[in-house]
Parts: structure tokens; C-alpha cells; sequence
């Protein structure tokens, strides 16, 4: 069943998904959309990206870095309710860093909040996610200057970036949170990520490396929280389904991203075409190189 002909059927009935089918329905927006599976993505882990390939990735992602953190507060802004600000605040201050007593007090603020969270607090109290991010860019060769001035970025990858900081701040804030659920899928990934770059491009500075040893963690850590509140505050059919939709947007923002790297910097001939996309549309994504 298509997500319209479930928009039609929730016109029929007011009826929740239950827990477990709304969790299962989100998860599979991942085996079907996840960036895992683009042919960039599949590359890199294979070890078959060249230097500057890799170093354009590292520079065109760098964009999306620094504005999780607007997204974040464009979050916050929208949303009235106190015990949700408090558990997400955290993510304003794991990208952008801060001195350790800002970051235990923010922590700390929350009703919610664990001993893994502040162990995370102090681990990025002299440095942000934004900060370890310009690391591996050195680590790859690339100057600081390159990743502020935006020397590298490219006209798709803004955009897709540019209309994800826009959704966050146009939709209603439990959905905006919902499109961030990509985090569900993020520990494998980074994991996957880190084991490939350590064994196929040794000529990176394995130190530049700390962004996704750290994000291991903290990914699994957000996406819990993000997942407890989607479940809460998606609390009618409609929210429930525009949850979904949010996050196969959120999909086919990273996607898309990595469409517009793969046809500026991948040399392997032309990419293949996404996996079928289900309620994405069935429609065709590639890229020539």
C-alpha cells in the first residue's frame, strides 16, 4: 500500500497504528531509502573512491555539518514544550561544542538525562562535532579555509541541505523531528564507515577519524531520544503518517546529496540507478559521471 492510498484510508478511520507498526513502518523507509545503499556510498566502503573524490565528499558534506546545528534550533524555536527542548539541546552544543560547564549544565537541564550523556558532554566540552569535522578535512588535506569559505561546494548538495534547514522550520516541530529518525540507521553506518576508511585509505590521518568513532555513540543515543518523542507526540493517524513522509524527505535529502558528488567526482562510468523506492514514487535517481 502506497503512503496515498494510506492517506485515504486514514480519511476513513482515526485509528493509531499501534507502537510496533509505526516503528516498523519508519524502519523500512531505511531498508528501502537509507544512503547506505547510493553507489557513492557503496564505493567509499569498497575502497574504490580516488583522493580527490574523497576529499570532495569530506568538503560537501562539511555543509550539512554545519547546519544540523541550525536545524536544531529552528527545531526548538517551533517547539512549546519544555521537557522535549530540554532532552534536545544537547545536539546544538555535540556539533557546535562548548566549554565543559555549559555542556554538563545543558545536559544535565534534562529530566532524562543519562550517565552516557554526560560522559558525551565531556568528551566534546573543548570541541564540537563541526570542529572534529574541519580535523578530518585536514586530515584528508584540506585547509580549514576551504571548508568555511565553501570552496568546494556544490550547487546540489546547498540545495538539498538549504530545503532540509527549511523543512525544520516550516513543518510542525514533532514531524521536523521525525525527519531527523535517519539516526536509526546511523550506528551500522558509521561503523561500516570507520572500519573502511581505516583499512582502504591509510593515507588519512587516522586522528582525523575521531568525527565517526564518536558518532557511534551519539548516534544510537539520538536516535533513542528522537524515536521516544515521534512516538509520543505523533499521536494522531495523520501525524503518524506525515511522520513517515518526513523521514523518506529526510532519505532523499542525503541522497540527493550524494547524486550531485557522485556526478561531479566518481570516474567509474555512470552510476547506477537508486534501488526501487516503494513509496518514494519508483522514480529513477542516478548520476553520470
Amino acid at each position: 500500500m502506497t503512503l496515498q492510498d494510506e492517506s485515504v484510508e486514514c480519511l476513513m478511520t482515526a485509528e493509531l497504528w499501534n507502537r510496533e507498526t509505526f516503528v516498523e513502518k519508519l524502519r523500512a523507509i531505511g531498508v528501502r531509502g537509507y544512503h547506505d545503499k547510493h553507489p557513492f556510498h557503496v564505493a567509499m566502503n569498497e575502497g574504490r573512491l580516488s583522493p580527490e573524490a574523497l576529499r570532495g565528499w569530506v568538503a560537501n558534506r562539511f555543509y550539512y555539518q554545519r547546519n544540523i546545528p541550525i536545524k536544531d534550533a529552528a527545531i526548538l524555536a517551533n517547539c512549546p514544550v519544555r521537557e522535549v527542548r530540554r532532552a534536545w539541546i544537547h545536539r546544538i552544543l555535540d556539533h557546535d561544542g562548548a566549554s565543559s560547564g555549559a555542556v554538563e549544565s545543558a545536559v544535565l537541564s534534562g529530566e532524562t538525562a543519562a550517565h552516557d550523556a554526560l560522559e558525551t558532554a565531556h568528551t566534546t566540552a573543548s570541541e564540537g562535532g563541526i570542529e572534529a569535522w574541519l580535523r578530518l578535512g585536514e586530515a584528508c588535506e584540506l585547509s580549514r579555509d576551504e571548508l568555511l569559505d565553501n570552496g568546494h561546494l556544490l550547487p546540489g548538495v546547498r540545495f538539498a541541505v538549504d530545503g532540509y534547514v527549511n523543512f525544520a522550520r516550516s513543518q510542525p516541530w514533532p514531524i521536523a523531528i521525525a525527519s531527523s529518525l535517519t539516526e536509526l540507521f546511523a550506528p551500522d553506518l558509521m561503523a561500516t564507515r570507520l572500519a573502511a576508511f581505516e583499512k582502504f585509505y591509510r593515507w588519512i590521518d587516522p586522528r582525523g577519524l575521531d568525527y565517526f568513532r564518536r558518532r557511534v555513540t551519539q548516534a544510537r543515543r539520538d536516535s533513542d531520544d528522537a524515536l521516544a518523542i515521534t512516538l509520543e507526540y505523533c499521536n494522531t493517524r495523520e501525524l503518524q503518517l506525515e511522520a513517515v513522509r518526513a523521514l523518506e524527505f529526510k532519505c532523499d535529502v542525503l541522497w540527493s546529496m550524494l547524486d550531485a558528488i557522485h556526478h561531479a567526482y566518481f570516474k567509474e562510468g555512470r552510476s547506477l540507478v537508486r534501488p526501487s523506492a516503494g513509496n518514494f514514487g519508483d522514480r529513477e535517481i542516478a548520476a553520470s559521471a
